[in-house]
């Protein structure tokens, strides 16, 4: 399951006097079904506000692209909202917030998720909107010439115009020699433009289909009611046909670091280290999140006490798990502090590592460590948008919805000797990617 990251300490000062034992997490009670064209339904019910969280996940991200066109899933992310043959152009957004509601989308190398939150009692348009994506998306020329200019202006964005915004491209393509998760979702702009009206037309028929999706409901419902309308309007979509691309590659593992320099425009030199993780499903991935938060997880972090506080070699340290479903990245971000370069700031957080390696967590900070993993795992569930996402991505990644029931007692299994163990096993600097961001201008000349 998808865990969030984990809240700074300082929201957690009344927390420390339990001693660190994280309390038996209030059972999330739902009801799902499959309808006979493959669609798994999960529903959970909370009265607490009239509100409900629609959402549908579908199997399906960059990791599941043709090499040759790549980019695709995260297009399809922005081209769904373009209508369908019932909802007008560019009416899809403003039916939803035109009823008070919320909407979003967002794309991993693993899956794209929809959602919105609406008020309670038009639970049906929003139900009826998301099987109008499934079914009768547009898919035309002008959707399509309108959407990839949208790609290429989000890209300029957040990555060609953003300070280190390259980041995940870059390690990515270091990172992953044969997997797919070789690419970044954003994919390649030149793939976008040379692909055809049926190449889009085809993954859709493909990857966003009812046997391919997740529809996770959570609010103010009711079941009956919920189960009827979802047969009304998703039960007519037919089964998807087309070839499914499950990449069943296992990435080598890596035996020697790989090192580069990255010239951006930016100021500040940033060191960005890059460590094997295993697949989402693997027990360590949950003392992994704890590592992360343990080491860059707010103000009173260590790599921010140590490094950034105490030292004062850089201006910020992230630690960021990426959790991939066939095993994912451990990966640091240090900006430098002005002065500073690459070379001190890489050592200075390898120092403090190292001396975790060797130490291992104190008695006090593990207790700490547990009630920020405690309070984190409770925020995420006290949303309804929460539970429904959290609810689909259990039924995908570990095949059983339950898992979220799981979540908390295996987080409270994590023993501070499995910190320690689990620093050593993957912060392996022997098959680590590190990379030095620094200025252009300290770019040698040709």
């Amino acid at each position: 399951m998808k865990k969030s990251k984990l809240l700074p300490s300082g929201l957690l000062a009344g927390l420390l006097c339990v001693a660190g034992i994280i309390q038996a997490q209030e059972k999330i009670k739902f009801k799902e079904f499959t309808l006979a064209n493959g669609l798994h339904v999960i529903m959970h019910q909370d009265r607490t506000t009239p509100i409900a969280a629609v959402s549908v996940l579908y199997h399906v991200g960059s990791k599941n692209e043709n090499p040759e066109r790549t980019g695709f899933a995260h297009f399809f992310e922005h081209l769904l909202f373009e209508g369908s043959e019932n909802i007008g152009r560019g009416e899809f957004m403003k039916k939803i917030e035109g009823i008070g509601g919320t909407l979003n989308a967002y794309t991993t190398n693993d899956q794209t998720y929809y959602h919105e939150v609406v008020p309670s009692n038009y639970l049906e348009t929003a139900l009826y909107m998301e099987s109008e994506r499934m079914m009768h998306a547009k898919i035309d020329t002008i959707g399509v010439e309108t959407q990839r200019e949208v790609v290429k202006e989000e890209k300029r964005q957040r990555m060609d115009n953003q300070p280190y915004g390259s980041l995940l491209t870059e390690v990515l393509k270091r990172a992953y020699q044969k997997h797919p998760y070789h690419w970044a979702p954003i994919g390649s702009m030149e793939h976008l433009n040379a692909a055809s009206l049926s190449e889009f037309m085809n993954f859709y028929k493909t990857y966003y289909v009812p046997n391919n999706a997740v529809l996770s409901i959570a609010g103010d419902i009711d079941y009956a009611k919920t189960e009827q309308w979802v047969k009304k309007y998703f039960d007519e979509i037919p089964k998807g046909t087309g070839e499914i691309n499950r990449p069943n590659i296992v990435e080598p593992k890596r035996s020697q670091e790989i090192r580069d320099i990255v010239y951006d425009n930016i100021q500040l030199p940033a060191v960005v280290e890059a460590y094997n993780m295993p697949r989402k499903d693997n027990p360590d991935s949950y003392a992994l999140d704890m590592l992360s938060t343990y080491l860059a997880g707010g103000k009173s972090s260590l790599l921010t006490k140590e490094v950034v506080d105490k030292q004062q070699k850089a201006v910020q340290v992230m630690a960021m798990p990426l959790d991939l479903e066939d095993g994912g990245l451990f990966l640091f971000l240090g900006i430098a502090n002005m002065g500073i370069n690459a070379d001190s700031l890489e050592t200075a957080i390898d120092n403090q590592i190292v001396k975790l390696q060797a130490n291992g967590i104190s008695d006090k900070d593990f207790a700490k460590l547990k009630a920020q993993t405690e309070n984190a795992v409770v925020s995420r569930f006290a949303s309804v948008a929460g539970i429904a996402e959290s609810l689909a991505e259990a039924k995908v990644y570990y095949g059983d919805a339950n898992e979220v029931n799981q979540e908390m007692e295996r987080y409270n299994k994590v023993t501070k000797e499995d910190i320690q163990r689990v620093a050593k096993q993957y912060l392996d600097k022997n098959g680590r990617v590190v990379l030095h961001y620094l200025p252009k201008g300290a770019q040698p000349s040709k």
